[in-house]
């Protein structure tokens, strides 16, 4: 076991498709790994096809794992925020559905803490004009997903950067957070 792999901590996010969820996280200091999965709904080892029916509950979602010491949650919880639409109840951009829809999922009470008073900060900022409906719940169990998935944006450059820009998502990060190239 390395030194610091005591402290490390695990956190969950589900903002859309977790393909665009990976990048932003990946490769920063302290960020030991970044895993699309599915959690937060009832069927045990769900497939991607499964998940997409709706029919398990399931999120896309992304869990990370990180050094608190070099990357604090609420840096986490900044770039989370600065991924998605968070008053959009049906889903992300052109995906639709609730395997789409956005949360926060805490691993611990003071995660819950920072992601509420994180929310909080959001919907008092008047940055938007509708509520934030982006739901902070407990941890479930993490399944991770397929091979192909996992850091598709590495694997499949054009076609990830195609889908971020016709699906909606940069042009309203962009117009909503400012947010430049490299950290999409």
């Amino acid at each position: 076991m390395e030194a610091n792999e005591q402290q490390y901590e695990l956190a969950t996010f589900a903002g859309g498709c977790f393909w665009c969820m990976v990048k932003p996280f990946d490769e920063q200091p302290g960020i030991i790994k970044v895993v699309s999965g599915y959690t937060g709904g009832t069927t045990k080892f769900p497939t991607y096809e499964e998940v997409c029916s709706g029919a398990t509950g399931h999120y896309e979602a992304v869990q990370i794992t990180f050094d608190p010491v070099i990357f604090p949650y609420e840096r986490l919880l900044t770039i989370f925020w600065q991924q998605i639409d968070p008053t959009d109840s049906g889903g992300q951009f052109y995906d639709r559905g609730g395997s789409y829809k956005t949360a926060i999922f805490y691993h611990h009470h003071k995660q819950k803490e920072l992601a509420e008073s994180s929310k909080k900060e959001l919907e008092e900022s008047g940055r938007f004009q509708k509520p934030i409906v982006t739901e902070i719940l407990p941890a479930k169990e993490f399944y991770p997903a397929e091979e192909y998935h996992q850091h598709f944006y590495k694997k499949n450059p054009t076609r990830y950067y195609s889908y971020r820009t016709g699906s909606g998502r940069d042009d309203f990060l962009k117009q909503h957070w400012e947010v430049n190239d490299d950290e999409k």
